[in-house]
């Protein structure tokens, strides 16, 4: 991988359903007294547009203080973000710095960074939870960590940080409140989600309706709370649907990832009648396929409040009815 200019189409995603990523491992470094620090992270290679050097920034008037103003890229302005200032800290001043080009939920961002070493391809039972002292010295927006030959890699939440920094969009928030008040049924639904943002967000947007919510944390964790409502409905001689109508689930997660969880419900004698919704932040037509192609009964990107309930009330019907 050669940051020095736009890479060009990066790898594609491997198999669908296979519970394995590709990211971009990118460095920030900090100046500490001791000497300079190096921070290694992460990001899914579906977000990277491209890595370019660093463009000309346009500062602009009353923008957050980690936004260091606008670039021109590809003939759109689009905000230009200091990973560095986010976080709080010193950057060496020699440093070189490029542009990391990321699309995801419906938006272009750029993110500044100092080096951009290579692509990684892992399995999502290889991230893990970050220890608790360093979630908490970023702000809780880390999704995972990995083991590396280079050190601790940490893939980031950026929902989390574009809320954090006021650039987080929920569309069709008005629209909602008028679907909300048109729901007839409303539905027990399972929602597997890592970022804790995501989770508050997709749960009001439910609740507001009515619907009520079982939320988990990753792909792992839903499924097995999923076989264990299995369980029980085989036990009462009883259909999964009279315990859960609908999945919601997303792609990116620890432990198992979306697309793997929508296939091994698809494929379980008992489960498949489960409608899936697949909703991330991935807005690309490539992976809106991936998820039909594990048969995902839909799929939506983050976040749009009326068209996420308006699926609801279509799919969870299936669901009550299967």
């Amino acid at each position: 991988m050669k940051p020095e200019k736009a890479t060009g189409a990066l790898p594609d995603i491997l198999e669908t359903g296979k519970n394995e990523l590709e990211i971009v491992d990118f460095r920030i470094y900090e100046d500490r007294p001791e000497g300079v620090y190096e921070w290694i992270f992460g990001v899914n290679v579906a977000k990277v547009r491209e890595v370019l050097r660093m463009p000309k920034i346009t500062k602009v008037p009353n923008m957050p203080p980690e936004v260091e103003g606008m670039a021109e890229i590809r003939g759109k302005l689009i905000p230009v973000v200091s990973l560095a200032k986010w976080i709080g800290i010193e950057e060496p001043l020699e440093r070189k710095k490029f542009l990391l080009h990321l699309e995801f939920l419906r938006e272009n961002v750029g993110v500044i960074v100092h080096d951009a070493k290579r692509i990684r391809r892992i399995s999502w039972r290889d991230i893990k939870k970050a220890p608790e002292t360093l979630n908490q010295q970023l702000g809780g927006r880390i999704t995972g960590v990995v083991d590396t030959e280079d050190g601790l890699l940490i893939i980031l939440d950026f929902e989390g940080i574009l809320h954090d920094i006021g650039l987080l969009k929920v569309f069709g928030e008005a629209e909602a409140k008028e679907e909300a008040k048109k729901t007839e049924r409303t539905y027990t639904i399972l929602v597997a989600e890592d970022s804790a943002i995501a989770r508050k967000i997709i749960t009001d947007i439910l609740e507001s309706a009515g619907h009520k919510v079982i939320m988990t944390e990753d792909g792992l964790e839903a499924w097995n709370l999923l076989n264990e409502y299995l369980q029980k409905a085989k036990s009462e001689n009883r259909p999964i649907t009279d315990y859960i109508q609908l999945v919601i689930t997303d792609i990116e997660m620890p432990n198992m990832d979306g697309l793997t969880l929508t296939k091994k419900i698809k494929e379980t004698v008992g489960l498949m009648g489960l409608p899936v919704i697949v909703n991330t932040t991935l807005s690309d037509d490539s992976n809106r396929q991936r998820a039909f192609r594990v048969n995902a009964d839909g799929f939506i990107v983050k976040f749009d409040a009326e068209e996420l309930l308006e699926m609801v009330n279509k799919l969870g019907a299936k669901g009550e009815e299967s």
